[in-house]
Order: C-alpha cells, then structure tokens, then sequence
C-alpha cells in the first residue's frame, strides 16, 4: 500500500492538532476545578463564554490558542482540497477525537459531560454563603437594638392624660423652662443672707409641707417662688422665714385644693410675725413676680420621665427622695429642672438596680444622655451619704418614715463613680 505525501501530512497535522485540543481540554479541566475550589470569577465568565461558544483570548503560549469559528473556518478553507481525499479514504473509521468535531461550533451543540458540570454561578453561591450571615446580623441587631416604648398607649383612652397634646406640651416646657431659671449666683446680691440661711429655710419648709400633708406640686413651686423674688429682691434676715411662708402660701392657692389659712401658717413659725406682715409680702411677692406662677418645675418633668421608666412606686420614692435632697442645695441652681428630674431617675434607677440604667425611652423622652447627667448625678449621689449625719437632716427623716417606705435607707450608688471621678 502506498502512502502519499499528502496522507502523512495530513495525519501529522491532524494528530498535533488533536495533542493540541487535548492539551486545551486537560488545562480547561484543571482551570475548572480551581475555580470550584477557590470561587473565582473570571473561571465562571470563562465556563459561561464556553457554554455560549466564547472563548477568552489567551495571553500565555500562542500553541494554546483557542480554536473559535473563525480561526476554524480558517483552517478548514486552507485544507479543504487535501482534507477531503483523507476523508473519503477514512469515511469508515469511527474516530471520536475527530478533528471536525473538535473545530465546529454550532449554535446548539450537544451537550458533553464537561458541558453538564459548568460550576454554579458565583453571585448565587455567595448569595448562599452570605446568607446565614446576613440573617445572624439582622438577629443581632434586632436583640442589641433596644425598642422605643410608647409609654402614652395606656392612656390613650384617659381625657386627663391629654395623649394628643402631650409631646406639644413638655416641648412648650423645655422651652420655657430656662425663662423660669435663677442665676447660681444671684446671692452675691443679697447683703444680709447667704446660701446656708436659704438652705434651712428650704429645709424646714419641706418638713411643713409634709406636716400640712400638702401635693409634690407645691413644694416645688414654692421653692422656685422663693429664689426667684430673692433674686429680684433684697431681703434681711428677720424677714426670710416670711418670704418661706408667703411663697407657701401663693403655691398653696395655686395649686392646692384646700388651702392653708393664714393662721395656720403664722402658728407653724411660733408667731414670728402678723397677720399684716403676711399679707404685705403677699403683695409685695406676687408684684416683683408679676403674678407668673405658671413655670415647669422639676416636679413636671419627674412624673414625665418616671413614666417613661417604666417605674414603680419604690423608684418613684427614690427619685422624689434624691430631687428633694437637690432643692436644700444652692449649687442646684446651675442646672435646669429638666435635668435635675433627669438625673433624679437615672440616680434612683442606678441605686435600686445596682447598676449603670438609662434606657432608650428614657434617653428620648428626657432629651439628655447618660453622659449628660452625670455631673448632676453625682452631687445627688454626694448629698445622698451625707444625708443622715449632714446638719440639715430634714429630707432625710422625712423619706425615713413608714409613710415614705424608709427609701432614705437605701444605699447610695456610689459605685456610679467608683471608677470615674468627676
């Protein structure tokens, strides 16, 4: 048998062309098994390029040039002539390395085994690796993320509670409250009384309100009543125990029920002065206050923030017990009412629970950080020690009573500042 020059050339082309497509297989299969493993992108756009009959231009060894249509319709228009006398003497031969098969990609070929295990896409497995992840954050998120308590949804059906307008109405008092305000150092005015006597006057006046069994309401806005006409007001010693009394008096009608009689309150001070000496400085008060008894107080703005705790009646106690401790004290002044009820509850929060409490409601509906209230809370904290060997003991014994559930016997927080000192 003879073999042509044609013939060998032909079978020496047709078998390094087929080392060739089973050297790309080999490196296409070893490229597809690193990107199972290492998930790489640029193998998926490379699989799906192949299913689409794409392929990627190659930067390494031209020998390993993908074979695509037009380089196959290259190669097949150059031997035509002589590829088809060894076509027709192999017609026979079942050969399923063909270099035909190897070289002609149709729209829709069919589907190899190779073809069958293109990984899956990469967005769909890192959508399922991220998955589990990105539920595990929302779960935590939603257990860190302390919610926002409606404290106004059991009162929505009370007229008294005025749920409607209650927002409008602390906005309206925070706003005002600073024009209700004395100045820390308004005593430097006074010639003749100092911030000691107001302390005992303000202490003793607390022991009267408790005596007359009268409402929170008043005490406090009798004490704003007193260092507002004082700084306003020059007043010598003999008539100061007068001003507590009168401003008793004006707080009484404002905000009492039944109001104490002018005798009442000429016999509380051992007949210290008359019934005329009383109702001058009645007059004399309520002109250098132009009447303008409507002020938010700090007793406004407790009941607001308890309710926002969430409070019972040992916290509500507690909180009463610390901002009466805080009305003695002249250095007071410097922070608004809102703050001083403020720290009232975060103080008694902190000593009933025996750790660091200030929610977010808290937070929201006070308008002041835990930051924020700590300089105030810790003078609270102070006061709260020496409150039952201090000389002015009558807040104490007031709140050590079975009437007030012996809250002054609670220990103070001290460990609030244990660690970090003011």
């Amino acid at each position: 048998m003879v073999i042509s020059n044609d013939n060998i050339s032909n079978s020496i082309n047709s078998t390094t062309l087929q080392d060739q497509m089973g050297t790309r297989k080999f490196e296409q299969n070893n490229r597809r098994a690193l990107a199972i493993i290492n998930q790489n992108m640029a193998v998926n756009k490379r699989a799906f390029s192949e299913k689409h009959g794409v392929c990627e231009k190659k930067q390494a060894d031209p020998v390993h040039r993908p074979i695509t249509r037009s380089l196959a319709a290259q190669i097949a228009s150059t031997k035509q002539t002589r590829a088809e006398g060894n076509k027709k003497s192999n017609f026979g031969i079942s050969n399923p390395n063909d270099f035909g098969q190897c070289i002609c990609i149709d729209d829709e070929p069919s589907k190899s085994m190779e073809d069958q295990q293109v990984p899956m896409s990469l967005e769909q497995t890192e959508a399922m690796l991220s998955e589990p992840d990105h539920m595990e954050e929302i779960e935590m998120e939603d257990i860190d993320e302390e919610p926002l308590l409606d404290i106004d949804n059991s009162d929505a059906n009370n007229p008294l509670a005025v749920v409607d307008y209650i927002e409008d109405l602390y906005a309206h008092y925070r706003k005002i409250e600073r024009a209700s305000c004395v100045s820390p150092n308004y005593m430097a005015e006074q010639f003749d009384i100092n911030e000691r006597m107001r302390a005992v006057l303000i202490d003793w006046l607390i022991e009267v309100h408790d005596k007359f069994e009268l409402l929170h309401e008043t005490l406090f806005l009798t004490v704003n009543l007193i260092d507002r006409f004082l700084e306003k007001q020059t007043v010598a010693r003999k008539k100061l125990q007068l001003v507590g009394l009168v401003a008793m008096l004006l707080a009484c009608k404002y905000e009492e029920v039944s109001v104490p009689v002018v005798e009442d309150l000429i016999l509380i001070s051992d007949k210290a002065y008359s019934r005329k000496e009383v109702l001058e400085m009645e007059k004399l008060m309520v002109n250098t206050l132009q009447f303008n008894m409507s002020v938010p107080t700090s007793y406004v703005f407790i009941k607001r923030f308890l309710k926002a705790a969430q409070a019972d009646k040992k916290l509500e106690l507690l909180a009463f017990f610390l901002v009466e401790l805080s009305l003695v004290e002249y250095q007071m002044l410097k922070f608004p009412p809102s703050m001083l009820a403020a720290a009232g509850v975060y103080t008694a929060q902190c000593t009933i629970y025996g750790f660091e409490q200030w929610s977010k409601t808290c937070e929201w509906h006070a308008n002041y950080s835990e930051d924020q209230l700590l300089e105030c809370s810790s003078l609270m904290v102070d006061f709260h020690k020496n409150a039952e060997t201090g000389k002015l003991t009558g807040v104490y014994r007031k709140y050590c009573s079975s009437k007030f559930s012996y809250t002054a016997k609670y220990e103070p927080a001290s460990f609030l500042f244990e660690n970090n000192p003011l």
